[in-house]
């Protein structure tokens, strides 16, 4: 009988903090310790973070990554083994000939994703990541050196197939190894949260072991780095395609699996969250690794009145708690009563502090500053802007004063169309809510209404006023303004771009699926001129298949858009 015992380690690292997550991989290993498992398993770059990007190149970072490597295979003496990821520094005759960029030359062809089989008290070899992606939010090959065709790694009497993140969707990877007599594929991954991925993840598990007959391991990265949340979930299947184990999502987590005589077992297995939970999960965790791993404590946002806004704070204080959340409502001539009752009415039910700072001072300053250059012209736009301008400069104001992150409110939609003011209310450090369409915005309004996510530490039951999610948004720039005196309805606004964003569909396709060619053409227009406008938005959590910026990158001067035939 052939038998072996994992403990998987589902950790949340931060980049570069290498001690940091040497200590975590530490701790994980103690309870592996403890429940008598004969290795630890943890994700792809737990060593280091993930992704480390131009981090890569460093010399001493890559050198730094091998000793605290050493140091922790140093704690293997008596067992058990650990598998970790981490980056490695080839020798320099294990270089290839690519002709990678200059900032790069010095280690060219010597830098690689991998994974490392620590035991007996030293490191005892390693596997290479092969297929290294570039699409999406991923530029692995900039950074690294594919490595060769794996073989398995030997452990006590069994075969371990270690291929890692991208690999496992390539079926090449998998049939070498296991035509080289893997027992067992145990994928370290790095996976980034999307709405549909955790679907896909269980599909291509389930592929490779009705191709192969072979139980199968997923372990994933959790917590949120920059823009990107990675929502752990690992899981496993046995060779006849059951899900034997699966980790919760968004939280850290160790596991215990059992393999015997080719099969798995474990008592681990967490229902995974629903589609709602998990989108809005995904930006709290989002937030709270972004203060955590940046030293913030505390953020601060501008209160309107509106469901964007409103949004924005709930999730805050589901994030941070009440305490480390401040709002700021900054009416003008415009603003109604109704926006004034209902921002007040939001921050009293979530027990955040709440200020009015009028505008109209600063407003009116401006205005009259600027009144010679001005004399004899219509009023436009730029005397709206003059007002999101002023609210931007106070917001930020109050952020260097007070040392809080400024969060800032605009949704997909109208980053997409460029419904927002540079300098004004695109004014801020970080966006929760920026890769949501506002059709999702009132959607999870109300699920929230209905329902408190798991970990969130805002108040129970319905925290968003009716009438913020019952009145015609508006920006208030204006006399009796509403956001569709220049937009479609939202819900045709947001088929359409979906159509051109996630989809890439072409104007001519969307006119076939029956949307009237000049809305069609409206839309294009908007969402091509405001590109540059999204290069100097804040950064938005990842929350789509495709994130403005990361999935998708459009060039500022781009003359196709006005060639599209319609």
């Amino acid at each position: 009988m052939v038998s072996l015992t994992f403990g998987l380690a589902q950790l949340n690292p931060t980049v570069g903090d290498l001690k940091g997550n040497a200590d975590k991989i530490m701790a994980a290993y103690r309870r592996a310790k403890v429940a008598e498992t004969d290795i630890l398993l943890t994700s792809e770059m737990a060593l280091s973070g993930y992704q480390i990007e131009d981090l890569a190149f460093n010399e001493g970072f890559l050198r730094a990554c091998q000793k605290h490597l050493e140091r922790l295979a140093e704690a293997t003496a008596e067992g058990p083994a650990m598998l970790v990821g981490a980056p490695r520094l080839a020798a320099a005759e294990e270089a290839d000939d690519t002709d990678y960029s200059a900032s790069a030359l010095r280690l060219r062809g010597r830098i690689h994703n991998s994974v490392f089989l620590l035991a007996d008290g030293k490191i005892q070899t390693f596997r290479d990541k092969v297929y290294l992606p570039t699409y999406g939010v991923f530029d692995e090959l900039r950074c690294f050196t594919p490595g060769q065709f794996p073989s398995p790694v030997f452990f006590k009497g069994v075969k371990l197939g270690l291929p890692i993140c991208e690999d496992v969707w390539h079926e090449d990877i998998c049939e070498c190894l296991l035509e080289s007599g893997a027992d067992i594929l145990i994928a370290l991954n790095g996976s980034v949260f999307a709405p549909s991925l955790r679907e896909q993840r269980l599909n291509l598990a389930t592929k490779r072991v009705v191709e192969h007959g072979k139980p199968f391991v997923y372990t994933n990265l959790v917590g949120a780095q920059d823009r990107l949340v990675f929502d752990g979930g690992a899981f496993a299947l046995s060779a006849d395609k059951r899900l034997v184990m699966q980790a919760p999502h968004f939280e850290e987590a160790f596991c215990i699996l059992r393999y015997e005589d080719g099969e798995l077992t474990s008592d681990d297995l967490t229902p995974p969250p629903s589609a709602e939970e998990a989108l809005y999960q995904a930006a709290l965790m989002g937030l709270r690794d972004y203060l955590a791993k940046t030293g913030f404590e505390s953020v601060m946002l501008g209160l309107s009145g509106g469901i964007d806004s409103a949004l924005t704070a709930i999730m805050a204080v589901d994030a941070l708690g009440a305490d480390k959340v401040s709002a700021y409502m900054l009416p003008s001539r415009y603003t109604s009563a109704e926006s004034l009752q209902d921002a007040r009415a939001l921050a009293e039910a979530l027990g955040i502090a709440y200020q009015s700072l009028p505008i109209t001072g600063p407003v009116e300053a401006i205005e009259a500053a600027l009144s010679a250059p001005f004399a004899g012209l219509a009023a436009d736009e730029t005397e709206e802007n003059i007002q999101s301008r002023s609210r931007g400069l106070m917001l930020m104001a109050l952020s260097n004063k007070s040392g809080d992150l400024l969060l800032t409110t605009g949704n997909k939609s109208e980053v997409a169309v460029g419904y927002a003011t540079l300098y004004g209310d695109m004014c801020g450090a970080l966006n929760l809510i920026g890769d949501l369409y506002k059709t999702q915005v009132f959607e999870l309004s109300r699920w929230r209404n209905q329902a408190r996510p798991k970990g969130a530490l805002g108040p129970e039951g319905a925290v968003m006023p009716e009438r913020i999610l019952t009145k015609a948004p508006s920006a208030e720039l204006r006399e009796d303004q509403t956001d569709q005196d220049s937009l479609p309805d939202y819900a045709v606004l947001d088929a359409i771009l979906y159509g051109f964003v996630e989809q890439e569909k072409s104007p001519a396709d969307m006119v076939g699926a029956g949307f009237d060619q000049a809305v069609v053409k409206q839309v294009w227009h908007l969402l091509h001129i405001s590109e540059f406008k999204r290069r100097q938005a804040a950064p938005a959590i990842k929350l789509s298949e495709r994130c403005f910026g990361l999935d998708r990158r459009i060039p500022i001067v781009n003359a196709y858009w006005r060639q599209a035939e319609f």
